[in-house]
């Protein structure tokens, strides 16, 4: 039994030559060099939108690399802060409880002399009474003897001369 490729009678051969022909066409229309320029310009476009892909990734992962880096630094910085504001709220703590300290005790000599100021007045005070109490009651001693006994010349002018030493 002869094919259908080789039997000019049959319609499967004449579809074979016109796609021959249509070939041969387009190998002559210089089609095969065009689709393949085609391709060509297609693949270096991918080509190069994978390089650009490429590059893109490459600048963020450095940008991701120095962002947690930077990140890094400021945990680094805001711990060693932290520390440094405890340490001096520990500082000032410790300063305000020696101040205070501090002062109680001044306030304290303070009352202390206030109280030792105002026993020494009160000292003075009771022994400038005591003495002008013993001034007057000796006063007193003496005008009553003097008055009761008679008038002796010499105590008269003992007492006229204490009298201005006094007064």
């Amino acid at each position: 039994m002869p094919s259908a490729l080789t039997n000019p009678q049959d319609a499967e051969f004449w579809i074979f030559v016109a796609l021959a022909l249509l070939a041969v066409v387009l190998w002559r229309a210089k089609v095969p060099s065009a689709a393949a320029k085609a391709l060509d310009a297609a693949g270096d476009k991918v080509r190069a939108q994978l390089e650009e892909a490429q590059r893109l990734r490459e600048e963020a992962e450095a940008l991701l690399m120095r962002i947690q880096a930077d990140k890094l630094e400021a945990e680094r910085s805001a711990a060693e802060l932290l520390k440094a504001a405890e340490e001096d709220a520990q500082r000032l703590r410790v300063d305000a409880a020696a101040k205070l300290e501090e002062d109680v005790r001044r306030r304290a000599r303070m009352a202390e002399q206030k109280i030792a100021l105002a026993e020494a007045q009160a000292a003075q005070q009771v022994k400038a009474a005591a003495a002008e109490l013993a001034s007057q009651a000796a006063e007193a001693i003496l005008l009553a003897r003097v008055s009761v006994a008679k008038s002796d010349p010499l105590i008269d002018q003992g007492l006229s001369e204490l009298a201005k030493r006094l007064g």
